[in-house]
């Protein structure tokens, strides 16, 4: 969604690659051309509002073609955009590199969320890249995911690096309270998790516990009648291969880093 930052944002990408001036555009004929962005795979399309922003921030007209969340096959064109031949190519490499970056998270968001059941969600985390998460996480939400925490003012999320400083992770819950109607607590084990579900955690992430460990816990949780006044995170080494296994579970949330931080860009090119 393309909003004043966002925009902000998109104006700044364009500076810093442009710096004092394109000077190899410079040397071209002032000419008025027609290009096409094209993908060379198949694959969700994601940022395309944005790159029609980036062009259009040098005065071009852009038509998009395939909008944010279309499926597209290899060689199809996204959008077609018109405009002085030196205007498109300074804006060429700004608008293919955010378009190729949030169609790959779209695309593995996608995959993944194809492999868990729809009543399990998959949730991004804070791993993306400084400056582009509010992207990265469109990208994701746009693949089917969920955003999760966009900055550390939306949600307490009491983690092992918060519980080592503090006194326990009783008393963090206790002063966490205190404030806030909902909040998350990461746990380790068994016995963590249902203190945290004992003292109102809203939602309990289990970090880099396996699926056994998972099941273990939802049982112990359900026995002491606690799983139902929870949800629960699974989180930790989970990727495309374990993924499934995960989702087995009955855990509520799957947490999955690699789709912000390990991004494999769609290949895409422009051509007049």
């Amino acid at each position: 969604m393309l909003t004043f930052n966002s925009k902000k944002q998109l104006s700044q990408f364009l500076a810093e690659d442009i710096g004092k001036g394109d000077i190899t555009s410079k040397l071209l004929p002032k000419k008025k051309v027609s290009v096409r962005i094209i993908s060379r795979e198949s694959a969700i399309i994601a940022g395309a509002a944005y790159a029609k922003e980036i062009f259009r921030l040098k005065g071009c007209n852009v038509k998009i073609l395939k909008k944010d969340g279309s499926k597209i096959k290899q060689n199809q064109t996204i959008m077609t955009i018109t405009g002085n031949a030196g205007s498109i190519l300074t804006c060429e490499r700004t608008a293919l590199n955010l378009l190729a970056r949030m169609s790959g998270i779209a695309t593995q968001t996608d995959a993944l969320v194809k492999k868990i059941p729809k009543k399990t969600k998959l949730y991004a985390t804070r791993k993306t890249a400084p400056g582009l998460r509010y992207f990265d996480k469109e990208a994701v939400e746009i693949g089917g995911g969920k955003k999760h925490r966009l900055t550390l003012d939306e949600m307490v999320m009491i983690k092992d690096n918060h519980i080592a400083v503090g006194n326990s992770l009783l008393s963090l819950i206790k002063n966490a309270k205190k404030k806030y109607k909902t909040f998350e607590v990461e746990v380790e084990n068994t016995s963590d998790a249902v203190l945290a579900a004992s003292e109102g955690a809203s939602i309990i992430m289990l970090d880099n516990f396996t699926p056994t460990q998972i099941k273990k816990t939802i049982r112990v949780l359900k026995k002491q009648k606690l799983r139902n006044k929870v949800m629960l995170e699974a989180s930790g080494g989970i990727n495309s291969k374990n993924i499934s296994k995960y989702g087995q579970t009955g855990v509520d949330i799957i947490s999955v880093g690699s789709i912000t931080n390990s991004v494999k860009g769609i290949d895409m090119s422009l051509e007049i």
